[in-house]
């Protein structure tokens, strides 16, 4: 057993709290990780509220991490001690339906078949005070040492800068892989893109990858516009500039609506307006972000052809996708640093999520 470090949310509502914990040893099928570092994400302040579904506290949050392996179960043999890896929130089993379509990225371990609050055996390896903590979607990256499935964990270049390439564990792959996975954004197309977070950015970047001729990007916060800019942004627009609703100023920019638009902040009114600011016919639209209301729409929005569609992580299969992914960022296909705004240390965890709320931070790197 290893006693570490780790920020625990006790309740909804209540601000994290470091405390030391105790970490099972890893038991087969399973692997102990040392978290170097780790993003926060939208997601995570979504558990803290309480309106991420199916999350059982007190639970130990955190899901963009990276590390090194510390020491494995029986019959892994996927990584070994000392290899750099990123858990993953999405896990692909390779035996489910889901992992065996080449077309699809879901497995049906993930947390929506099944909540991921404890290891598969349902037992946790967290505790506290004496108390069982639970996991968060497996990984709960907010702990020094976390343990996770085989099928959970991506083994990553040993170049890789652990600080830098955590982003990939949901952020930026999700945003990236929504343009060119997803949406499957074409060449001299054009884009809108809500939302200009560490996911909406991304979401540019993976447009500008793809060749889009045009990438309008729309938030709320006008700060965040020089960033959207240098990432590929051709316009940026902030609803509160106009008397009319946004989507008809998309459609007036653009003549007919734009070929791809993408919502990357989970609100049920956006998501409408990114729905309607596509290409009425051929438009593809794409949620990114995580709504926590229903939503309601005119059915016509659909009628004449659009496609309205989700994405989990960016359409990645996380596994053999995320190797790769490292290997592109080593090669500088892409900047993905100009996503991270600030660095602390994990003790001001806190600080990371006030700095998130205030939208003053693009992504909060935390170390340990």
């Amino acid at each position: 057993v290893i006693r570490c470090r780790a920020a625990v949310a006790w309740a909804p509502g209540k601000p994290l709290s470091v405390e030391e914990v105790e970490v099972a040893p890893p038991k087969a099928g399973e692997v102990r990780i040392k978290i170097v570092a780790t993003g926060i994400c939208h997601s995570d302040d979504h558990i803290l509220k309480g309106s991420l579904p199916n999350v059982e506290f007190p639970v130990i949050p955190g899901h963009e991490g990276a590390g090194i392996v510390e020491s494995i179960g029986q019959g892994v043999t996927s990584v070994k001690p000392g290899d750099k890896v990123i858990p993953l929130c999405l896990p692909q089993c390779g035996e489910c339906s889901f992992c065996q379509n080449p077309q699809s990225n879901f497995c049906q371990k993930s947390h929506f078949s099944e909540p991921q609050n404890l290891l598969p055996d349902k037992t946790s390896r967290f505790s506290c005070k004496g108390k069982q903590i639970h996991h968060f979607l497996w990984v709960s990256t907010f702990s020094e040492y976390t343990v996770v499935p085989e099928y959970a964990v991506a083994k990553i270049d040993a170049a890789a800068p652990l600080d830098k390439v955590c982003l990939f564990g949901c952020g930026f792959s999700t945003g990236y892989g929504a343009a060119i996975n997803t949406a499957k954004v074409k060449p001299g197309s054009t884009c809108a893109v809500f939302g200009l977070g560490g996911v909406g950015l991304s979401v540019v970047m993976g447009c500008k990858t793809a060749g889009a001729s045009r990438i309008i990007a729309v938030d709320i916060n006008k700060d965040k516009f020089a960033k959207a800019k240098e990432l590929g942004a051709t316009d940026c627009i902030n609803p509160r500039d106009f008397k009319k609703p946004i989507q008809e100023v998309i459609t007036e920019m653009t003549g007919q609506g734009v070929d791809y638009s993408f919502e990357a902040i989970g609100h049920a009114d956006t998501m409408i307006a990114a729905l309607a600011s596509c290409n009425m016919n051929t438009g593809v639209c794409v949620m990114v972000g995580v709504l926590d209301s229903k939503i309601s729409i005119d059915p016509t929005l659909l009628l004449t052809g659009r496609t309205w569609k989700g994405t989990m992580l960016g359409g990645w299969k996380m596994r053999e996708c995320m190797p790769k992914l490292v290997s592109s960022y080593l090669e500088k296909k892409f900047n993905s640093d100009l996503l991270i705004t600030h660095t602390l240390p994990f003790a001001e965890v806190n600080e990371g999520f006030e700095l998130l709320r205030a939208g003053k931070s693009i992504r909060t790197i935390l170390l340990f």
